[in-house]
């Protein structure tokens, strides 16, 4: 086989990094089942009409067909996409499993996405997601709107990454303002104002007069909102100077004046309210999140989601929802391009039992299955060679301890440290910092 030629925007990480993104994976699981989630795993593949029906996605979505796919296109149960977002399916699996759910229904769903965009640091073609939804039947309290960023927060700061801050708006609050000052296409003006960061508030108000009808002065009433930005409450007050009324708006005002109280009182500094954030998607109905890592701002958002009223609905039943979602691999892709973690050892391996000579790799064998019986990650030397070889081996590899068993008894050395001693399989337990890799901020000129 010739040398391959990579793919870009499919990243394989390292033994290293992927014992980083377990470690990550790890905490982030434990959060959300501490509140309650459950977890659930969806296909890779849902129905392209499904795929193609919210938001602005048709040029995205990877179609799936067989080689020998029939030429003129496939039809009814063959035309598949891979999913772009956990949320379509998780949409699709409501409605297959509403008879055997409980609501409100509270799910985690750690799973990979798959999207055809233009592959840049911290965004790839197929990556990782963890998400969290709550759904229920025909109705959903406001309050589980106030309770996804507090989970996240607390998902967020057990991970050694940088603080991160979450913009929170509500799409009623700018749907609200928009019919106030007469526009008539709400939807329109938010996919305008939601490219404010890539493309700038002149060539928005472009957008705005283009797809939503705007006047200038609607163009300047509308980048004036979105301008608006406060880690508090005080958010409504900047926004009523403005001079628009409507009923929608108010109910928004509420709405995201909930979120921000809510989270102040649990975790201070944590959400602040930002008029700019709309989210592409058009599912969104409600409150809608973006989460900036601090010191990556220019990235934009590696957690980011929304309320949702009319995604899941079937047969006069509706199932609104709120969800939030972690772009893993857009987060560690961006720790890892900065250098920023580290772990202590680039293998789960704690002891490497030596071997003395080949004709007693059986004892050095049934020192390790002893001490594996016990849960310490070890394994046996690949050769018999000199101890010194043996020991060098296991400091490549970052393995703190080598094991020599001994007729007279067997000995364990600390080859960071030097220190042997004399110790048996059936009892001897290295330091619990020792145990496994240990993950955290890389040394500081790492």
């Amino acid at each position: 086989m010739s040398k391959p030629t990579p793919i870009s925007g499919f990243p394989e990480w390292t033994p290293a990094q992927r014992m980083i993104e377990q470690f990550v994976l790890d905490r982030i699981r434990g959060t959300f089942e501490l509140y309650g989630f459950a977890p659930i795993e969806t296909r890779s593949v849902e129905p392209l009409d499904q795929l193609l029906r919210k938001g602005e996605t048709s040029k995205e979505v990877y179609v799936l067909r067989r080689l020998h796919a029939d030429p003129e296109g496939a039809t009814g149960d063959d035309a598949l996409g891979l999913h772009f977002d956990l949320t379509v399916p998780f949409a699709r699996y409501v409605l297959e499993n509403a008879g055997k759910l409980q609501f409100p229904f509270r799910r985690y769903q750690i799973q990979k996405a798959w999207r055809g965009e233009r592959p840049q640091e911290g965004r790839y073609r197929e990556f990782l997601q963890a998400d969290i939804d709550i759904v229920d039947r025909d109705t959903l309290p406001a309050h589980y709107e106030a309770e996804l960023p507090l989970v996240v927060g607390d998902a967020l700061r057990a991970l050694p990454i940088p603080p991160v801050r979450i913009q929170v708006n509500n799409r009623k609050v700018c749907e609200g303002f928009y019919r106030g000052i007469g526009l008539t296409d709400p939807e329109a003006a938010l996919r305008a104002v939601d490219k404010l960061d890539k493309i700038g508030p002149a060539k928005v108000a472009e957008l705005l007069a283009q797809t939503a009808g705007a006047s200038e002065a609607q163009a300047k009433a509308c980048l004036a909102l979105a301008e608006i930005s406060a880690p508090d409450a005080s958010f409504a007050d900047a926004v009523r100077a403005l001079g628009v009324s409507h009923p929608l708006l108010d109910e928004g005002i509420a709405e995201l004046t909930a979120v921000l109280e809510t989270a102040a009182a649990h975790a201070p500094g944590l959400c602040v309210a930002d008029l700019r954030i709309a989210r592409g998607l058009d599912y969104y109905t409600g409150t809608v999140y973006e989460t900036q890592m601090i010191g990556y701002e220019r990235f934009g958002s590696i957690c980011s989601g929304g309320r949702y009223d009319s995604l899941v609905s079937a047969g006069g039943a509706t199932y609104p929802g709120v969800g939030i979602s972690i772009g893993v691999s857009r987060m560690l892709g961006l720790l890892f391009g900065a250098g920023t973690l580290s772990v202590s050892r680039s293998v789960p391996t704690c002891v490497l039992v030596a071997v003395t000579n080949e004709d007693e790799r059986a004892a050095s064998n049934a020192v390790a299955q002893a001490l594996r019986s016990r849960g310490i990650p070890t394994e046996v030397s690949p050769s018999a060679a000199k101890f010194g070889k043996q020991i060098r081996y296991a400091e490549r590899r970052g393995i703190p301890y080598v094991w020599f068993p001994g007729a007279e008894g067997d000995q364990v050395k600390d080859i960071r440290s030097g220190e042997q001693v004399p110790a048996a399989a059936g009892e001897w337990t290295p330091p619990r910092a020792d145990l496994k890799p240990l993950v955290g901020p890389a040394p500081t000129g790492a």
